[in-house]
């Protein structure tokens, strides 16, 4: 989850009101009965494609809650930002498969950097693994400064984001990334974005190795390039994390960055406290 050695890792519909309701709710369960499209989204979660470990993951990033709360659709066209090994990819691919289309905006093949190319071969195996459920996603680039066509300007009806914020600003490309995303949503699509939450709202994470964002200073980078805050959840959030660990973000689960030190103790914290914004592309 950023460079210079430090690991990271990854990191689907009509709105529904019962779902909506829960912004702001510190946790809310989908009731069976929210419709179609929970019902598509829980069949997505569940696919044969999803390991074990991956389905481990789903309490603390509450993936059903969280693609319903952005208001995403099976017809629509999606961008997944820096899917890495594929966690949400296993779930996005199959829920869009029949009538919606995925473009993962992955890794550049020709870095230099041994981990863009190692998410890559994830990603890879992933997809050859099943070939029934990966084999209509298209790949495009994000390489911040290089290649930034997510996908073709105008098309995508959501774009999605999870806990990249602070790599594009360790590198000070997080203005040009958000504005590639702006230039590849359709007037009125929507970006939904989760990061690691720092407790200063305004915090900007500058030094290689900081996660935890400010909320607002990710709202207004949004604002900066054309982007309407529409609402937060607190879905993801989790009060139990004090952020205030030996190797930052990376010492909870599923990194473990302390190996077995104090790991009872980090894994009863659970994994980081996120934040998670829904901005509109204005139509206007």
């Amino acid at each position: 989850m950023g460079h210079t050695g430090v690991h990271r890792f990854a990191g689907a519909g009509l709105a529904i009101a019962a779902i909506l309701a829960c912004i702001g709710a510190a946790s809310s369960a989908v009731s069976a009965d929210d419709g179609e499209a929970v019902k598509q989204l829980r069949q997505a979660v569940n696919n044969p494609a999803r390991s074990s470990a991956d389905k481990a993951r789903d309490q603390y990033r509450h993936p059903v809650e969280t693609l319903s709360f952005f208001g995403i659709r099976p017809d629509m066209t999606v961008v997944e930002v820096w899917p890495f090994g594929g966690w949400y990819t296993a779930i996005l691919a199959p829920y869009l498969r029949e009538h919606g289309k995925l473009y993962a905006a992955a890794m550049d093949p020709d870095s230099k950097d041994p981990e863009d190319l190692q998410y890559n071969r994830e990603l890879h195996a992933l997809f050859a693994a099943h070939p029934e459920l990966f084999d209509k996603v298209e790949l495009s680039v994000l390489a911040p400064g290089k290649k930034m066509q997510l996908a073709p300007d105008g098309s995508a009806d959501m774009v999605l984001t999870f806990r990249n914020i602070h790599n594009w600003v360790w590198d000070g490309t997080q203005k040009e990334v958000f504005a590639a995303i702006y230039r590849a949503l359709k007037p009125g699509g929507i970006l939904g974005v989760v990061e690691h939450r720092n407790n200063d709202p305004n915090f900007v994470p500058r030094k290689s190795g900081e996660a935890y964002t400010g909320e607002q200073y990710a709202i207004k980078l949004a604002e900066s390039v054309g982007f309407r805050f529409v609402a937060r959840s607190q879905i993801n959030s989790n009060p139990k994390d004090t952020k205030d660990y030996p190797k930052g973000v990376w010492t909870l689960p599923p990194s473990y960055a302390l190996g077995d030190k104090d790991r009872a103790k980090y894994a009863a914290i659970g994994e980081s406290d996120r934040f998670t914004l829904k901005f509109v592309k204005p139509r206007t």
